[in-house]
């Protein structure tokens, strides 16, 4: 049985008029959703600019949960960049 949240789930999304899919555990999806609602973006429209950011050839479901990650990382008040800015 899985962990709670740990779930692996497909998800169809349409970023930029192309139709893919990513597969992400329920934890992350649930932290894209709130992380689209806090920056007051549409879901698709978020993913579009992680699509963006991330370089090739990252996986997209791989990009999401790095960007989750940090997302919440910096909500916590945790660094994100991995190294100290002494």
């Amino acid at each position: 049985m899985p962990a709670p949240g740990g779930q692996i789930r497909k998800h169809s999304v349409s970023i930029r008029g192309h139709r893919t899919s990513i597969t992400l555990e329920d934890a992350f999806m649930d932290g894209l959703k709130r992380m689209a609602d806090e920056r007051g973006m549409a879901l698709a429209a978020l993913i579009a600019e992680i699509d963006s950011a991330h370089d090739a050839p990252v996986n997209l479901s791989s990009a999401i949960r790095v960007a989750v990650l940090d997302w919440a990382m910096g909500a916590s008040g945790e660094p994100t960049s991995g190294h100290d800015d002494d």
